[in-house]
């Protein structure tokens, strides 16, 4: 017999009932004999002929299995990642518990056809947009990738899914050079947003598009006052088992150094000055720490400037869209999207560019573009405005 075969069933009478029985040559070269009992001849054929589905491929090729659940396929999974940056290994760990655990966790790895997938992914693509679904697929590819390499699976059924289409969520904007002057300067006047140490946070978000994790995890020996330059290396993310911790960054796209506006850096020397001693002193202390001291949360962080953002009249503003607004302003002053890639930290999607154009410039241009912030009223290190360019 070839390997994973079975021979002919041969059905015998018994005093309870009857017994179907086979021979069976596993992956590992044995032959074995299955056998199940019924009341009836047909109930003790059909029995077994589940049985041999269940049980192959493979009881032999490792944890994994055709029957294990799929939760624990995507538990699998997601222990094996690695060199991936803490954002994106939590937003890997969000579709997991978010959309697809919740249903799917509880199917057999073997019941992951492409129907069945497929009507998940297009309901996720509904309800949750479709770039959600597009990461859920990405993230199912893996999964099944992992079951196909532990004969759990005959092959990647993500791979035989047609295209995802759904209702697209309506792109964020970006922020005119107006706007961000004018909720930069309505924040100054928000007593909670004060309280909460948010108008410098922001105007650092303003001022280098960085990711509100990012932001979050910045540390005082990252940031270099006389040359006016920031590196960015970590990230603070809330992980599972863990609580809040701060990541490095592992990719390359992620690992920058970006030279600020004057403005900017302005702020930051007040604002260190403030906090007392010199920035080797503090060494890995945050930038932007919490109100009551620590690490700031980004979710939490995110949840404060949502009010923030609305009280001034902007409840359509993420931290979000000062990354998209960094970027516009760069192409709308004729920057290349290279500069805007290395500035954002995106990595390059043509492996030529990669290659042969250098990264990690800090030279992006944008500290240039985003001087335009400081051309009207700008702000002192205690909060309020005050006429002129900021010294």
């Amino acid at each position: 017999m070839a390997l994973g075969t079975a021979g002919a069933i041969r059905i015998y009478k018994t005093s309870t009932g009857f017994r179907a029985r086979v021979l069976v040559r596993d992956y590992d070269g044995h032959v074995r004999a299955v056998e199940r009992n019924a009341a009836s001849r047909i109930a003790a054929e059909r029995a077994l002929k589940l049985a041999l589905r269940d049980r192959a491929p493979g009881k032999s090729g490792g944890e994994l299995t055709a029957d294990s659940r799929v939760l624990l396929l995507g538990e699998a999974w997601y222990a094996g990642l690695d060199n991936l940056s803490p954002i994106t290994l939590q937003a890997y760990r969000d579709r997991l518990d978010r959309q697809l655990l919740p249903r799917l966790g509880q199917l057999r790895i073997r019941e992951l056809s492409v129907g069945i997938l497929d009507r998940h992914l297009r309901d996720i693509a509904d309800h949750h947009g479709i770039a959600t679904a597009r990461m859920c697929r990405s993230v199912l590819s893996g999964m099944c990738a992992l079951a196909a390499r532990h004969d759990a699976l005959p092959h990647n059924p993500v791979k035989d899914l047609g295209r995802i289409n759904g209702r697209p969520k309506t792109a964020p904007r970006a922020l005119t050079l107006a706007e961000l002057r004018q909720l930069r300067a309505a924040l100054t006047y928000d007593e909670k947003a004060i309280a909460r140490d948010l108008p410098e946070l922001v105007a650092f978000l303003m001022a280098t598009g960085l990711r509100i994790g990012e932001a979050c995890g910045l540390t005082w020996s990252a940031v270099d006052l006389e040359g006016g330059l920031v590196e960015v290396t970590a990230a603070a993310v809330r992980v599972r088992g863990e609580g809040l911790a701060i990541k490095s960054t592992k990719t390359d796209a992620g690992r920058r150094t970006l030279i600020l506006p004057r403005w900017c850096t302005d702020m930051l020397r007040d604002r260190a000055r403030r906090s007392g001693g010199t920035t080797g002193g503090r060494g890995a202390r945050p930038v932007f720490p919490a109100p009551l001291g620590g690490w700031r949360d980004p979710s939490n962080t995110q949840a404060d400037l949502r009010d923030a953002f609305a009280a001034a009249g902007f409840d359509w503003v993420t931290s979000h869209v000062f990354r998209k607004t960094v970027a516009t302003l760069m192409d709308q002053a004729g920057l290349s999207s290279r500069a805007a890639a290395d500035q954002l930290g995106h990595a390059n999607t043509s492996m030529t560019t990669d290659v042969y154009f250098g990264r990690k410039i800090a030279a992006t241009g944008a500290a240039t573009v985003l001087e335009a912030l400081a051309d009207t009223e700008s702000l002192n290190s205690t909060g309020t405005v005050r006429d002129g360019v900021s010294k």
